[in-house]
């Protein structure tokens, strides 16, 4: 399969600017055969706090229903994150009574009233026109705790219309600060991704960490390993990019520098199979110790 990275600079709450932007150049993308394109994290509105409640959308929402669009009629699939509001209604229905203290309406203190509102970091994974899953983020990083509520899951999205041997294909799912958190690719990995995405906005001085971060997590898992992350400035922090297209041995195949840009690789999915009987780290597992 090939796929691609949109590694884009993301103007602060510029929600229509960074939609065309990054439609833009996931056409380009697919101009040049990419049939699954990911995009950064909160890639139409970077972390907007000052007007968190203007740029979130309800699910799906208008952003959504653009990138549907797009994914229809290219017949690819698209994976990002975007900002998510829930009604407080909506939040009882759908959520458990643990996530009742989460943030609600950006509030620090966590508390909010009857009409309240729970923003999440919401993942999204479109395929042909459809969503096919969504994803949560589980483990927002330091001050993103007093916006953002929790995800309280951590599974595999099967697609549709894409198969491996006799499964659909699955991606495994992981957002930005996630990389730093091998539990949640491993728990992916074991329930059977074939492909492992982390959609980011990881910002400097930390890019040895991302470059040795993004590599371990497909080295130890045997599974290719799609990171893109975002380039650019925002209020008081600055990124570097380094977008990486990674396969089941560890090999770089595509690195995106510091520019906005995309990067395209051809990845043999069933290349994983290989590498894992080469080395077998799954198989050789005792988890009765750990």
């Amino acid at each position: 399969m090939k796929v691609a990275c949109v590694q884009m600079d993301v103007q602060q709450c510029m929600k229509h600017k960074n939609l065309m932007k990054a439609l833009s150049m996931a056409e380009e993308a697919t101009e040049k055969g990419a049939k699954l394109i990911v995009l950064p994290e909160v890639f139409s509105t970077g972390f907007c706090y000052d007007n968190f409640d203007l740029v979130a959308e309800n699910f799906p929402g208008p952003t959504l229903d653009n990138l549907s669009c797009f994914s229809e009629i290219h017949d690819c699939i698209l994976v990002g994150s975007v900002i998510e509001k829930v009604s407080a209604d909506r939040f009882t229905a759908e959520n458990t009574a643990s996530e009742i203290s989460s943030p609600k309406i950006g509030l620090k203190d966590g508390n909010a009233g009857e009409n309240s509102v729970l923003y999440y970091n919401m993942g999204f994974c479109l395929e042909s026109g459809k969503l096919v899953g969504s994803y949560r983020k589980t483990h927002p990083f330091k001050s993103e705790n007093s916006y953002f509520s929790k995800g309280d899951s951590i599974e595999p999205i099967s697609l549709k219309n894409h198969n491996l041997k006799n499964h659909n294909l699955k991606i495994g799912f992981e957002i930005c600060y996630e990389l730093r958190f091998p539990e949640v690719a491993r728990k992916l990995s074991l329930a059977g991704s074939d492909l492992l995405i982390t959609t980011a906005a990881f910002p400097n001085p930390r890019s040895d960490h991302w470059k040795t971060l993004v590599k371990a997590r497909a080295i130890e898992n045997q599974i290719p390993h799609i990171a893109c992350n975002r380039t650019g400035n925002a209020p008081d922090v600055s990124y570097f990019g380094g977008s990486m297209i990674i396969d089941a041995w560890g090999e770089v195949k595509a690195d995106a520098g510091n520019k906005e840009c995309i990067i395209i690789s051809e990845l043999d999915l069933k290349h994983k199979e290989g590498v894992r009987k080469a080395i077998p780290a799954f198989e050789d597992r005792r988890p009765e110790l750990y």
